[in-house]
């Protein structure tokens, strides 16, 4: 159970960077206006605060990573932990507030590799 919940974590993380690729790199091109359903005059005029938003994504993962490196296990179990509540959080806000299927692609995720930590 412990080594699945460590590739969980690591998943989400991974699942954080690319959404601040697409909200950093790719949020005017092709890829980000199928993803975020943008028009090209919208993301144009977002753009700005989507790079904002990728970049708060960008810190989510670092700290999943931060704390699927530490090497104290009892601190590092915290530090996933903390940073997996984060993401569902961040989820459950954006699934209210922006669109529902956050919740499905960030939140669930999150509360399964939070739930495998906990359960090893």
């Amino acid at each position: 159970m412990s080594l699945l919940g460590t590739v969980m974590t690591a998943l989400v993380a991974l699942l954080h960077v690319w959404i601040l690729v697409l909200e950093m790199v790719l949020w005017t091109r092709p890829a980000g206006l199928r993803a975020f359903r943008n028009t090209p005059e919208k993301a144009r005029d977002t753009a700005v605060l989507a790079a904002n938003q990728g970049l708060y994504n960008g810190f989510l993962a670092a700290g999943l990573a931060f704390g699927l490196l530490y090497p104290a296990e009892p601190a590092a179990l915290h530090i996933k932990s903390f940073f997996l509540a984060c993401i569902m959080v961040a989820g459950v806000y954006g699934a209210a507030t922006a669109a529902r299927k956050i919740l499905y692609i960030q939140t669930v995720p999150a509360a399964i590799a939070l739930a495998l930590l906990w359960l090893a």
